[in-house]
C-alpha cells in the first residue's frame, strides 16, 4: 500500500472486479439518465420557439409528452442504476466484513490482546463503510454525473459556442476547490476513525464493567469521560460535514455570478441577432441542470480520500500474516501416551522485552497429571499458552510423543488438546450449543452425556427450558460454579487426550467445589494433564509437580519430597495452599 493509486487497483482486484457486469449495467442506465435529462433541456428550445412564439398547434400535446417521457426515463433510470448498485455495495461491504473477520480469526493471539476489540469493531463497521462507498456510490456518481455534465455541455454548445465558453470557467476553478477540501478531508477521516474506535473501546468496557461502576460509585466520573470522547469525536465529525459543505456556497456563487453575466451577455446577442430566446432558454436551462453534476462531482475528491483513508486502516488488517503458521508440508501429530517435553524453551512476549522463560526443561508424563506451581508472573500461565501454539517459542523445542510441535500441522496440535481456563469463557447462545461447540456434530446424547460427568446437568435439568436455555453474554445468567460445569463439560465432549487446566482462583461453596473436583477428575482420568494449581487437593493428587519462579524451573518432584527439598515451594504452601 505504497500509494492511493495502488490501494484503488488493490480495491478494484479484489472487491470491484468481480462485480463490473452489474456496475456496466448501472452505468448503461446512467447513460441514459444523462440522456433523458439533457434531452428536457433541449426540448425547452422547440418548446419555447414553436409553442409560444410560432404557435404551432400541431405540436402542442407532441413536445409535452416528450418532456414527460424524459422525466420518466430519468426517473426509472436513476431507480434502476442505484437499485443496483445498492446490491454492489451490500456484496462489497460483506466480503470486505468476511476477509476482516478471517483475518481477526486466524490472527496471532498477540495481534488480538495488543489491539483493544473496540478498534476491530470500528474497523468492521466505520472504516469498512467509508471504503464500500468509495467502490459504490462513488463509481455511481462519477459516472452519472460525469456522462450527465457531457451531455449538458452538448446541449449547451449546440445553443450557443460563446456562451458556452464563458460558462465552462466555473469547472475548473470548482476542481481546484475539490482538490484542496480533499487532501483537508484524509486528514480529518483519520482523525474521525481513531476516535470512533476509542469510543467503541470505551462502551465496551463500560458495558463488561457496569457493576464496578455502580459499585464505586463512579457514574459522574464515567459520564464525565463519556462526555469527553463523545465531544470530541462529534467535533471531528463536525469538522468533516463543514469540510462537504465548503464547495457549497462556493458554486453556488459562481452559479449566480456566471447567470447575471450570462443575461447581460446573452442580452446583448439577442439584440445582435446572434442568439434566439428559444436558445437562450435552452441553454439556460441545461446550465442550471450542470449546476448539480458539477457540484457532485466537486465532492465526489472528498468521498475518496475517506475511502482510502478506510483501506489503509482496513487493508493492512485483513494482509496481516500471523507468526504461528504451518511449516511447509507439515505432519499430523500422531499422539500415543501424551508425553511433552520442553527442551530449553526460551519466551518473551515482545521482542525487546525481558525473558518470560528462560532455558526451561520440563518432562510432562504422559496420561498423568502434572502440577505447576509458582508465584503470579512466574510463568505458569506461559507454559500452557505455549503448547497449543498460541504463541511461538524464541528458541527451543516442545514436543509431544517425540515429535516436535513445529513440524506439525497446527490444525493436528490443537485437535488433541483441550483448554479449561479460569476465566470461563462462554457464548451468548443455548447450554447445547455452547457445549458442542466443541464438536459440531454431537447429538442431544453426547452433549447430555458430557452435562452428566461434569455435574451441570444437575443445574441444567432445572432450567425452564434446560439444554435450550439462552445464558446471556459470557453465561451472565448463570453463577460461577455452573459456567465452570459448563467448560468441563466442553472439554469433556472434545475427547482430547492432553488437557490445559488453569484452575479458577474464585472461593466456591463446598458443595459446587466438590462437584467441579469430580468432574475434573472425570475430565482428566488417563490423559496428559497439565494445570495451573491453586487448590491443595489438586496439588496433592498431581503425579508431578513442577515449581517455577521468574521464567525458570527451580525444582520438581512430589509435595512431600519438595516440602523437604524446596524452600520456595515451601513458602508457597504456607501461604496460599494452606489458605485454601
Amino acid at each position: 500500500m505504497t500509494n492511493d493509486f495502488e490501494i484503488l487497483k488493490r480495491l478494484y482486484k479484489d472487491y470491484t472486479k468481480r462485480y463490473v457486469k452489474k456496475i456496466a449495467l448501472s452505468v448503461f442506465f446512467t447513460i441514459l439518465l444523462a440522456g433523458s435529462t439533457s434531452s428536457v433541456a433541449y426540448l425547452l428550445d422547440p418548446a419555447i420557439k414553436q409553442l409560444f412564439i410560432e404557435q404551432k398547434k400541431n405540436l402542442i400535446l407532441v413536445i409535452p409528452i416528450l418532456i414527460v417521457l424524459a422525466f420518466a426515463v430519468k426517473a426509472a433510470s436513476l431507480y434502476i442504476a442505484k437499485v443496483i448498485m445498492i446490491g454492489v455495495a451490500a456484496d462489497v461491504t460483506k466480503d470486505i466484513q468476511f476477509d476482516v473477520f478471517s483475518s481477526i480469526l486466524n490472527a496471532d493471539t498477540k495481534l488480538i490482546e495488543n489491539k483493544h476489540s473496540g478498534y476491530f469493531i470500528s474497523n468492521i463497521s466505520n472504516d469498512v463503510g467509508m471504503i464500500t462507498n468509495l467502490v459504490s456510490t462513488v463509481i455511481l456518481n462519477f459516472f452519472k454525473d460525469s456522462l450527465t455534465l457531457i451531455g449538458l455541455l452538448s446541449v449547451m454548445f449546440y445553443q450557443n459556442w460563446k456562451l458556452s465558453l464563458f460558462a465552462i470557467i466555473m469547472i475548473p476553478i470548482a476542481s481546484v476547490a475539490a482538490k484542496s477540501l480533499g487532501k483537508r478531508i484524509g486528514k480529518v477521516t483519520n482523525e474521525q476513525m481513531k476516535k470512533a474506535g476509542r469510543l467503541n473501546s470505551y462502551l465496551m468496557e463500560i458495558l463488561k464493567n457496569h457493576k464496578l461502576s455502580k459499585i464505586f460509585q463512579r457514574e459522574d466520573y464515567e459520564h464525565e469521560r463519556a462526555n469527553r470522547l463523545i465531544e470530541d469525536l462529534k467535533k471531528t465529525s463536525q469538522k468533516i460535514s463543514v469540510v462537504f459543505i465548503r464547495p457549497s456556497p462556493i458554486m453556488e456563487l459562481l452559479t449566480g455570478i456566471m447567470i447575471a453575466l450570462l443575461i447581460y451577455i446573452s442580452a446583448d446577442l439577442i439584440s445582435k441577432e446572434e442568439l434566439e430566446v428559444s436558445n437562450f432558454f435552452s441553454f439556460l436551462a441545461a446550465m442550471m441542470l450542470a449546476y448539480q453534476p458539477v457540484r457532485s462531482l466537486a465532492t465526489l475528491n472528498i468521498a475518496i480520500q475517506q475511502g482510502l483513508e478506510g483501506a489503509k486502516s482496513v487493508l493492512p488488517l485483513i494482509d496481516h500474516v500471523p507468526e504461528v503458521q504451518d511449516k511447509k508440508d507439515p505432519k499430523d501429530l500422531a499422539v500415543d501416551k501424551g508425553e511433552i517435553n520442553f527442551e530449553k524453551v526460551n519466551f518473551k512476549y515482545i521482542k525487546d522485552g525481558s525473558r518470560i522463560l528462560n532455558s526451561v526443561n520440563l518432562i510432562i508424563p504422559g496420561q498423568k497429571m502434572t502440577a505447576l506451581v509458582g508465584h503470579s508472573g512466574a510463568g505458569k500461565s506461559t507454559v500452557l499458552n505455549l503448547i497449543p501454539r498460541f504463541y511461538d517459542v524464541d528458541s527451543g523445542d516442545i514436543k509431544i510423543d517425540k515429535q516436535s510441535i513445529y513440524d506439525s500441522s497446527i490444525f493436528s496440535l490443537r485437535k488433541n488438546i483441550s483448554l479449561v481456563s479460569q476465566d470461563t469463557t462462554l457464548f451468548d447462545d443455548t447450554i447445547f450449543n455452547n457445549i458442542a461447540y466443541a464438536n459440531l456434530n454431537a447429538s442431544m446424547t453426547d452433549v447430555k452425556d458430557a452435562a452428566k460427568y461434569s455435574f451441570a446437568s444437575e443445574f441444567i435439568e432445572k432450567l425452564p427450558d434446560k439444554y435450550d436455555t439462552l445464558i446471556g453474554e459470557n453465561g451472565v445468567r448463570l453463577s460461577g460454579g455452573e459456567k465452570q460445569r459448563l467448560s468441563i463439560a466442553r472439554a469433556i465432549l472434545k475427547k482430547s487426550p492432553i488437557i490445559l487446566l488453569d484452575e479458577a482462583t474464585s472461593s466456591l461453596d463446598a458443595e459446587t467445589e466438590n462437584k467441579i473436583q469430580k468432574a475434573i477428575s472425570f475430565l482428566t482420568k488417563g490423559r496428559t494433564t497439565i494445570v495451573i494449581a491453586h487448590r491443595l487437593s489438586t496439588i496433592l493428587n498431581s503425579d508431578v509437580i513442577y515449581v517455577i519462579d521468574k521464567g525458570q524451573v527451580i525444582d520438581h518432584g512430589k509435595h512431600d519430597e519438595l516440602l523437604k527439598s524446596s524452600e520456595t515451594y515451601k513458602n508457597f504452601y504456607d501461604k496460599q495452599l494452606r489458605k485454601s
